[in-house]
């Protein structure tokens, strides 16, 4: 194997054939002057619009599909399977439409492992957090409105904890849940993926896509998967009465995302030991 290592002078070539792009500053005034900002915050409040049009119908369609009052095959629908892909297929869809625009971030859980990395500033995080709640919100409103009495009847697509799990297994859920999505995004999008080592090409969307089908697999059981706060609150708000446990899909994304931004930027990148050697490296000199 082609050892890890960022190639010295030493061994004739350049320090880096790879580029880190420089920390986003806390609070970045002149975006805020800059159309690309507001297109930008334009195109999360879409996306997550879609978003949630296009999943909550699929859940509320597998519901009432699967309903003896409606149906009498039990095994008809699409399934969790069905749900899942859902869900997956449409991040996959719109990270690669948005991610030239605004990141195709879609998620405040995203949003918020970036900004702990340093990728976004502070102002673009809250507004997209914003615009991405506002967005499931709309999403959300619009199925209501096309689909009035399957939506009370079979619960809005709302967040809630599984009978018999307790809430520490649900907040457990969505921490690791998110962790392996955010450690997704983080890894599909890493600037050392176009070192000379790195030998694995990856469209950054699929791999995004896949996990979150993968983790709506595993835990859909459990809390209907979150991992998502604005996808969680738009449900809530909508629907109106998925409010009991409603802080485990805020809490436990925030805490997963937290962990995939350490575990991505120090572990794996070492950023406090090349913080460390650029701090001695200026003493030296």
């Amino acid at each position: 194997m082609v050892k890890d290592v960022e190639a010295g002078g030493q061994h004739g070539y350049s320090a880096k054939d790879y580029q880190d792009p420089p920390p986003a500053p806390l609070f970045d005034a002149e975006e805020l002057g800059q159309w690309s900002f507001y297109r930008a915050i334009i195109a999360e409040f879409v996306a997550t619009l879609l978003f949630l049009y296009i999943t909550i119908l699929t859940v509320i369609g597998y519901k009432s599909q699967v309903d003896p009052a409606h149906s009498s095959d039990a095994c008809g629908g699409v399934g969790i399977l069905g749900i899942a892909w859902a869900f997956g297929g449409m991040i996959f869809v719109l990270v690669y439409c948005t991610a030239g625009i605004s990141g195709g971030h879609i998620n405040p859980a995203v949003t918020f492992g970036l900004f702990l990395a340093r990728k976004v500033s502070l102002v673009r995080t809250i507004l997209y957090i914003a615009a991405q709640c506002l967005g499931a919100i709309c999403g959300c409103g619009l199925v209501k409105a096309f689909q009035s009495a399957y939506y009370d009847l079979y619960g809005g697509g709302a967040n809630s904890l599984a009978h018999g799990y307790s809430t520490g297994t649900g907040l457990a859920a969505e921490i690791i849940g998110t962790f392996v999505l955010v450690y997704t995004v983080f890894s599909a999008t890493d600037p050392k993926r176009s070192a000379r080592d790195s030998h694995v090409p990856v469209l950054a969307p699929l791999p995004i896509g896949f996990a979150v089908f993968m983790v709506h697999l595993a835990t859909i059981p459990i809390t209907g998967t979150g991992i998502n706060p604005a996808r969680s609150f738009g449900a809530a708000v909508i629907y109106g009465e998925a409010w009991n446990g409603h802080w485990i899909f805020w809490v436990g994304p925030f805490i997963g995302a937290a962990i995939a931004a350490f575990y991505h930027q120090f572990v794996l990148r070492a950023a406090a030991v090349k913080a460390l050697g650029s701090f001695r490296s200026a003493n030296t000199m």
